[in-house]
């Protein structure tokens, strides 16, 4: 048991995502992402709620093809099994909790 910021769990790579894993149990994950400048993740489905809160930075994230801009302080909830993708408008980190079903 210690407090961490969570900024510091990852850092930021020169075209690269980076990522962390924080918790990894059956119900679900708690992961740390930096994302570098341009840099994404391709439309995708998953089977679980996915709750994206972003640590620092912007980034465009599309559920179903609708466009939205989250920057930091900000969350959005991907539901499961509705298409998704992200990229960094601006470098950026996030905090994915993912909980399945």
């Amino acid at each position: 048991m210690q407090v961490k910021n969570l900024s510091d769990l990852v850092k930021y790579q020169e075209n690269a995502v980076v990522s962390s894993e924080i918790i990894k149990k059956d119900a679900g994950t708690v992961t740390v992402f930096a994302f570098d400048k341009d840099q994404g993740l391709s439309e995708h489905t998953a089977p679980f709620d996915a709750l994206v809160n972003i640590i620092d930075g912007q980034a465009e994230v599309s559920i179903s093809g609708k466009l939205f801009t989250v920057k930091e302080g900000e969350m959005i909830i991907m539901p499961a099994n509705k298409p998704h993708s992200m990229k960094a408008v601006e470098k950026f980190k996030m905090l994915l909790v993912m909980i399945k079903k």
